[in-house]
């Protein structure tokens, strides 16, 4: 499935960001395991340069279901256009981990973080509290869109996010497992 979003640093408090999004409506609120690999063996699932993942192979834990997914990034130059996502149900994250390890790859980098999710006729949107990360909004485009939508799709969510009223920092040309790599290189 084609993903379409936007990942955008919050500078507003989580309670100020909160009741913004309170006019929507609420999905809940749900911890969020991710543990990303990498395979020492295959350059596409190595971070590069500057840690950019040009693929990505996760396991998450979410509101006690697990799921195993493969991330392919689409780029427009160096902006992040979109990425194709196969997600699928695994029953047990402990033993999906070994397996995991038993064929080579390794544990790269896991995200902790509390999602708080909304939905609107439009769009899904995710206020992220991610553990030694910071505060981030994700909104993603619900419609499916062909390849030569996305620009505008992205254009139509940033047109979206001018009109909460949220102080945001810069948006993301990166992933939060990026951010991490780079955080922790420092």
């Amino acid at each position: 499935m084609k993903e379409i979003e936007i990942l955008i640093e919050v500078k507003s408090t989580k309670e100020e960001a909160l009741n913004v999004l309170s006019h929507f409506e609420s999905k809940g609120v749900k911890e969020t395991l991710d543990v990303y690999f990498n395979d020492p063996l295959r350059n596409d699932l190595q971070p590069g340069e500057n840690n950019r993942l040009l693929n990505s192979f996760r396991l998450r834990q979410k509101a006690g279901k697990n799921y195993l997914a493969y991330k392919v990034d689409h780029f427009d130059g160096e902006e992040w256009s979109h990425s194709d996502e196969y997600e699928t149900g695994v029953a047990d994250l402990d033993v999906m981990i070994a397996v995991i390890e038993k064929l080579g790859l390794v544990e790269m980098v896991r995200i902790d973080n509390f999602k708080h999710t909304f939905i609107t006729p439009d769009y899904e949107i995710v206020l992220e509290d991610v553990k030694d990360l910071g505060l981030f909004m994700e909104v993603e485009k619900l419609a499916q869109v062909s390849d030569e939508e996305v620009l505008s799709a992205k254009e139509e969510i940033r047109t979206f996010l001018k009109t909460l009223n949220i102080d945001f920092g810069e948006e993301q040309n990166a992933g939060k497992p990026e951010l991490m790599l780079r955080k922790n290189k420092k």
